[in-house]
């Protein structure tokens, strides 16, 4: 072998060596009979070089996996031999190989498993066990291979992308279930009296490889006959290995494996009984003694699938009619809550974490009972109860640099929040009892109360408004018991002041429990105050906390858009009262906002929802309009003038930013807009026409053109909507100056511009698209001719976005019943437009594109392939006479149609109909390719029908 390229396998070579290392693999697997040259190396243990020895079983896999069927007998020996000796080195050697080659040895095994077993090797295992003994470094191996041979037949999350891929995955399956039933009937006895010994010759002596034998037998015992495993002395054994602490936890996943394995129900019920009977006898479920939370996350599971496996149990039997098993089976399970609630109730939130899904079924079955008996409704409560203690943060937690940690307790809060939505499905009287209790003890008591007990008596309450739901959040009227206990808590928590608890975690559920329940200000509006107090002063929109302030920012905006009339009242107050949060900060003035940008705009959008919902005359709105407008204006071109003279490209960054702010601030108060007429009412078109004009000549600033677009173009998005044909005076400058220097990303992203003009105002547009088609086609043709290199992917990925939005650009024209934009581009250019959609519809493997493509033809089949039918048609006497006439019209197209437009749908849209489908990349396992070829037969059908 190349010594040279070897050195690169190791991770400290640099990056050339590492480079000519991988090109070497590279031709190694290319090459006829490199496999050899590596078999022959791990055989006779040519390298001592850890790196070598793996690339040689790379080598070696990429032959079996890819190539096997082109070796001849003799080879295929080879293999095998290579393997056995190489096995039989390893119980010879003075030291193990490291773990990473080991794993990668048994792949290969495996491979070669799958390969030959039904045919060649029949005797695998036994060949392997006749090697291996009772070895330890063997059994090392052994188990490995077995591990190994597992994830081959059994552990296939493979997702299919293709037809091929869904063939292959089909064919693999068929084989690896032949070769599961082979194994059951040829070895997998032998192989269990093998994993039998191995635990007993080394449970007092090797932890290691007991654990590892655990581990094969968990893996195996879904797929093999239980009764070879679950019987007394496997049984007896693992019981035993539960009291010894360094094979209990895999004791633990071993036995949960058996519980899991489908069975009858009624076998199943004994099998769980008489195993909680020796584990319980053994005092296993005295948890309190355990102080060993690895162990009792491990036990929790196992206590977990045995008590899933009791229910799933009941439920088969309830079904199948047998009442008097099913009962027994519920006893079971009853038996089994208290040792479900201590391990509900851990502290460690994992052990916690992992009973939840035994303690969610038991509630299922509880709601399917007629009635519950105390114990039960003793249960019940005890689960809640739980819940809510669990539900509270414990002091670690990092409220201001949240990690990992803090992560898994958010995810673990989710699955109590279902189990606390199961327990009001169970009795929500019960449920609402207990949170009513527990939120008035706390709130009683809020200043000398802890945090984290105040922040879960508020975030129950937020939590009932899930767990009993209404239509349309009508919590406060029809049921009079849950309204008036809902109503009492709302109002303690707005009038108690604990908004001034001193903790973010408080503060912030506060006020999201005021917008959850923002009905509660209709049936008590005299609170309003108050909590809009609340929002604008420190202890919301103005706290310390950056995290506070910005999500309170949001929950302002929804506060006040949900009370809409009844603000009216706090209208210009609250106007006064967020006027500095306003302010556009330009980079220059090194001052730190409250607020970011994006927060900025809730308040913004919030401003002009007052401004618009406001009983305001309509003066007085343009009034407060324009005051909230003007400093943007003002600011935005002062600050677009020192963009222009700006030098440094930091600054010109920091400048465009701020310009764009100004700009998307203006565009968020049109929010509150629906549509022009509410625009009109509220006398505000002037005032956005002013802005139109302020911000528009930023689009011929030559510096910063992306940031600066970008904002414009949203801006004119929603003033289409607000002040519609008002805007079109406009149009024709903004798109010139955005059509100059533009990319593939500038001209995708204003493409829908063009288009909600073009959907919006039809005809009225005509002249203006007219005009500008061919210079909005020329400028997507020279992006999409840019040379690029091969393996850049997001240039590649942004012509095919660029291409995507051309087409649909073009099926808006057409489906705006505006053919004769195209038609009247000349005839040179309509022929090169028409050629684009051909090539589109046929010849890029882009699905979505197609679609596109096969919607623009058919509908331009449609519009011009009308026959119109003239007197001297009528007039014709015989058939030919009639068919001439007729393919005359529609040669010459139809009413707006260009000039031959009949010989094309004949010499390529119908041909493009049928070889598109026949491309390779055309995946029908593809959902989009499916519309896609849906389009094309339509367009068939449309050609058919316009004959």
């Amino acid at each position: 072998m190349d010594e040279q390229a070897l050195l690169g396998l190791n991770p400290n070579a640099d990056a050339d060596f590492r480079q000519r290392a991988l090109a070497y693999f590279e031709q190694l697997k290319i090459s006829q009979d490199a496999w050899q040259v590596c078999a022959e190396a791990l055989a006779q243990s040519i390298y001592s070089d850890d790196h070598i020895k793996f690339f040689c079983f790379q080598v070696l896999e990429h032959q079996i996996k890819f190539k096997y069927s082109e070796l001849t007998e003799v080879q295929q020996q080879l293999i095998r031999e290579t393997l056995v000796t190489w096995l039989q080195a390893q119980m010879l050697n003075p030291q193990p190989e490291k773990t990473f080659i080991r794993n990668k040895a048994a792949q290969v095994f495996a491979l070669l498993f799958v390969t030959e077993y039904l045919t060649k090797w029949p005797k695998f295992f036994f060949d392997i066990l006749s090697v291996v003994d009772l070895n330890p470094r063997g059994v090392d191996m052994y188990l490995r291979i077995l591990m190994a041979v597992d994830a081959e037949l059994v552990d296939r999350d493979v997702v299919h992308t293709s037809e091929a891929s869904y063939f292959a995955l089909t064919f693999e399956a068929r084989r690896n279930t032949l070769l599961k039933d082979t194994m059951r009937e040829q070895c997998i006895p032998s192989l269990v009296e093998s994993w039998y010994q191995i635990l007993q010759n080394y449970q007092y002596n090797n932890s290691e490889l007991t654990c590892q034998c655990l581990e094969v037998v968990g893996a195996y015992v879904s797929w093999i006959d239980l009764s070879l495993i679950a019987n007394e002395r496997f049984i007896n054994m693992l019981l035993g290995h539960m009291s010894v602490e360094v094979l209990r936890e895999e004791a633990c996943d071993c036995l949960f494996e058996i519980v899991n394995k489908g069975m009858d129900p009624i076998d199943k019920t004994k099998l769980v009984e008489s195993l909680c009977q020796v584990l319980q006898s053994a005092g296993l479920f005295s948890i309190d003694q355990e102080d060993d939370v690895d162990f009792l996350a491990r036990f929790s599971k196992l206590v977990n699938g045995m008590g899933q496996a009791l229910i799933a149990s009941w439920t088969k039997l309830i079904k199948n009619g047998d009442m008097k098993s099913a009962q027994d089976a519920l006893q079971a399970i009853e038996a089994k809550v208290a040792l479900m609630l201590q391990l509900l109730i851990h502290e460690d939130d994992d052990i916690s974490s992992n009973i939840i899904g035994f303690c969610y079924d038991y509630l299922h079955i509880l709601k399917q009972l007629n009635a519950l008996s105390d114990q039960q409704k003793a249960n019940v409560e005890a689960i809640m109860l739980a819940v809510m203690k669990k539900l509270t943060y414990d002091e670690e937690y990092n409220f201001e640099n949240e990690g990992e940690d803090e992560a898994m307790f958010v995810e673990y809060r989710k699955q109590l929040k279902l189990l606390l939505d199961r327990l009001a499905q169970v009795s929500p009287e019960l449920l609402l009892a207990s949170v009513r209790r527990v939120f008035n003890t706390t709130l009683q008591n809020w200043q000398t109360t802890r945090f984290m007990e105040v922040e879960v008596a508020i975030r129950l309450l937020y939590m009932l408004a899930e767990a009993l739901p209404v239509s349309h959040g009508a919590h406060f009227s029809g049921d009079v018991t849950k309204a008036t206990a809902l109503q009492d808590m709302m109002r303690t928590l707005v009038t108690s002041g604990v908004s001034a608890y001193q903790h973010t975690s408080v503060t912030l559920e506060f006020f999201e429990t005021v917008v959850r329940y923002e009905k509660f200000f209709a049936v008590e509006p005299q609170h309003i105050p108050t909590v809009l107090m609340a929002f604008l002063d420190h202890r919301g929109l103005r706290h310390t906390s950056p995290k506070v302030r910005s999500r309170t920012a949001y929950l302002f905006s929804r506060f006040v858009k949900s009370l809409n009339k009844q603000m009216n009242p706090f209208i210009e107050d609250v106007l006064n009262r967020i006027q500095d949060l306003l302010e556009l900060s330009p980079p220059e003035n090194g001052y730190q906002a409250l607020l970011s940008s994006d927060d900025q705009l809730f308040i913004y959008e919030t401003a002009g929802v007052l401004i618009v919902n406001s009983e305001y005359s309509a003066e007085r709105k343009q009034v407060l309009m324009r005051n909230l407008l003007t400093p943007l204006m003002e600011k935005f071109k002062v600050l677009l003038e020192k963009l222009m003279m700006a030098q440094d490209e930091d600054r010109q960054m920091a400048l465009a930013d701020c310009l764009n702010h100004a700009v998307g601030f203006a565009s968020r108060t049109s929010k509150a807009f629906s549509n022009k007429q509410t625009v009109k009412q509220c006398g505000c078109s002037e005032v956005y026409l002013d802005c139109l004009q302020t911000f528009l000549p930023a689009l011929s600033c030559p510096l910063q053109k992306e940031v600066l677009r970008s904002g414009v173009r949203t801006f004119l998005h929603r003033m289409i909507i607000c002040l519609e044909e008002e805007v079109l005076p406009f149009i024709p400058s903004a798109s010139e100056h955005m059509l100059k220097d533009c990319e593939a990303k500038d001209l995708q992203e204003f493409i829908p511009l063009i288009n909600q003009i073009t959907a919006k105002f039809k005809t009225q547009v005509s002249p203006f698209l007219q005009q500008m088609f061919m210079p909005l086609l020329h400028a997507i043709f020279e992006v999409l001719l840019l040379p690029a290199e091969e393996n850049d992917q997001s240039a590649a990925l942004e012509k095919q976005m660029l291409r995507r939005s051309y087409f649909a650009f073009l099926q808006t024209v057409t489906g705006s019943g505006m053919s004769e934009v195209i038609a009247n581009q000349g005839a040179e250019n309509v022929e090169r437009v028409l050629f684009t959609v051909i090539q589109g519809a046929v010849d890029y493997p882009d699905p979505i594109a197609q679609k596109t493509c096969f919607i623009i033809l058919s509908k331009l089949v449609e519009l011009w392939g009308k026959l119109s039918f003239h007197n001297s048609f009528v007039a014709a006497t015989n058939h030919k006479a009639i068919i001439e006439y007729g393919m005359l019209f529609f040669f010459s197209g139809g009413k707006d149609g260009p000039v031959g437009f009949a010989d094309f749908v004949y010499k390529h849209i119908v041909p493009a109909c049928f070889l598109a489908p026949l491309k390779q990349t055309f995946d029908l396992a593809d959902a989009q390719t499916v519309l896609a070829l849906s389009e094309c037969a339509v367009t068939l059908k449309t050609i058919h029908l316009k004959r």
